[in-house]
């Protein structure tokens, strides 16, 4: 869901206000935006759902230290014998058993906080395992399995039973959750609008403050609550699309891409710039002329950067398709797809809102039959392993077919998405999120817990900290905003990035590449008119 309004008029970042030189415009109202709570701790990688802390090793800690009470409550008892010992000669003895005295009671001081500390180390365990129950709880009634439902919430209410506290600390950690996840936009959409009411007047300041602030908590906590972003694992898109006329064009060099693998060549369909044109094979879905470039050196991409350096949509291009022949003979695909490009609400290009309108809503788009096509035209069959990546309608569109395709995807990599997909175990799933992207706020904060293989995780930080008029222009939604995140999840030493490098190495392993991009048309005569549903 790319796009924005006009630059013109108060749009214009050349008349953006800097919130911090309109005093006294924005008055209590701006002083409230500034206070609200700030999310900009820097790139955060977890596993994502809400618990981002792993109980096992709070328990662990907590043993440690209970641990540690019991070593000081041995060395105690030694220490007390000393003393006694000591006190027997109190004429040669008076200083030394004061310095034993002065040991005992800082002893004592040590084991009490170690107590204290295992004690909250315990109940935190106790309280974030109450919220995965929780979430576990959520997610069984969705998937309406009654009996796993039931054992769960037999579960919940006995540790509630028994740990009454432990409760509590887990309803403030759901109702922080609940609350807070959208604070960044918050904060942000409240100083937005005193910056455009501090253009009019100082009263208007305080009213489109307030109203910008009060609108986006309301929406954010309407979305997060009914869930219309967190697609269920058993998902599936409804209705028809089409006809959608594909065809190829010339790939676009991807950037600054990653090195060149040593013995690599290209294939028919590779990235080229000035091939020559021949006729479309028959039957392969496209209409118009292929590309045939000459031989060169393409490879898979070795890093998140590289795959935002690949992503189709600067040009005609809508999605890009990368088939790669791995050593073995067998073969897998990455696919690439665009955001949105049109603001329209219907027209020639399905990459546009009515069809963001239709995916959120659960909807087959002519974007998401596009991408089918173009998978198929570029040779993939049902059961062939798939890479998926997507931005914003892309990422909803890359979503789906993990969720309902006959492929195998092992891959889904979304950036700035609006939905997030309860992929399976079989899937490494990597989300990279703006906390000030309204966008990516549609996702309600996603799942109550983790989803994905072993290893998946999502990357969150604020993108544009600094609120100004130039905000209505979504900057922290970009393509190139999150193309300085992959950046710094590249360079992040968090073990679970090495499971995504694992996937780009392997790709790299690749004896060819065919690279073929694909742009798509809406109701064209004679074009491809996918199956219904997505499947």
């Amino acid at each position: 869901m790319s796009g924005a309004p006009s630059a013109d008029g108060p749009w214009d970042p050349e008349r953006a206000v800097r919130v911090d030189s309109m005093d006294p415009y924005g008055g209590l109202i701006s002083v409230l935006g500034e206070s609200w709570p700030r999310t900009d701790r820097g790139l955060q990688l977890q596993a994502g759902g809400a618990v981002a802390v792993d109980t096992a090793t709070l328990r662990a800690a907590a043993e440690r230290f209970a641990h540690a009470d019991a070593e000081l409550e041995e060395i105690a008892a030694t220490l007390a014998g000393l003393r006694r010992e000591l006190r027997s000669e109190p004429a040669h003895t008076g200083d030394a058993e004061l310095s034993a005295s002065v040991l005992s009671s800082r002893i004592d001081a040590a084991q009490a906080e170690a107590r204290r500390i295992a004690g909250a180390l315990r109940d935190a365990a106790l309280a974030y395992e109450m919220v995965e129950i929780q979430a576990e709880h959520r997610a069984a009634v969705l998937a309406g399995d009654a009996l796993r439902a039931e054992r769960l919430d037999a579960r919940l209410s006995a540790l509630v039973a028994a740990h009454p506290g432990a409760w509590r600390t887990a309803l403030g950690a759901e109702f922080e959750r609940a609350v807070l996840w959208q604070s960044e936009l918050v904060r942000q959409a409240t100083q937005w609008g005193v910056a455009v009411g501090g253009t009019v007047s100082e009263p208007g300041a305080a009213v489109l403050g307030a109203g910008m602030g009060l609108l986006t908590l309301g929406g954010a906590a309407f979305v997060g609550f009914a869930g219309t972003g967190r697609l269920s694992r058993d998902a599936r898109l409804t209705g028809t699309a089409g006809p959608v006329e594909l065809r190829t064009v010339t790939p676009a060099a991807p950037g600054a891409g990653p090195p060149l693998a040593a013995g690599a060549t290209a294939t028919p369909g590779a990235s080229a710039v000035g091939a020559p044109t021949v006729a479309a094979p028959p039957g392969n879905g496209a209409a118009g002329a292929v590309r045939v470039p000459p031989a060169g050196p393409v490879v898979a991409p070795q890093s998140l950067v590289a795959v935002t350096e690949r992503m189709p949509g600067a040009g005609d291009a809508r999605v890009r398709v990368e088939r790669y022949t791995m050593p073995d003979g067998s073969r897998q695909f990455a696919v690439y797809v665009a955001g949105t490009q049109s603001l329209a609400l219907g027209g020639d290009d399905p990459w546009d809102n009515a069809s963001n309108a239709q995916l959120y809503a659960g909807q087959t788009s002519d974007s998401y039959a596009a991408t089918e096509a173009a998978l198929r035209a570029a040779g993939a069959r049902e059961g062939d392993v798939v890479h998926a990546f997507g931005h914003s309608q892309g990422a909803m569109i890359a979503g789906h077919l993990a969720l309902e395709s006959g492929y195998d995807v092992r891959t889904l990599v979304s950036l700035g998405s609006p939905v997030e997909a309860d992929v399976g175990d079989g899937t490494l799933s990597v989300a990279l999120r703006h906390t000030d992207d309204p966008v990516a706020a549609l996702a309600g904060g996603g799942h109550g817990e983790g989803v994905g293989a072993p290893g998946s995780f999502v990357a969150e930080r604020v993108s544009d900290p600094d609120a100004g008029l130039d905000d209505a222009r979504a900057p922290a939604h970009r393509l190139s905003a999150y193309a300085e995140t992959a950046a710094l999840v590249d360079a992040s030493t968090d073990p679970r990035v090495d499971t995504l490098r694992a996937v780009f190495a392997d790709l790299g392993r690749a004896d060819a590449v065919a690279v073929t991009e694909y742009a798509a048309t809406r109701g064209s005569a004679g074009g491809v008119s996918p199956s219904s549903g997505g499947g």
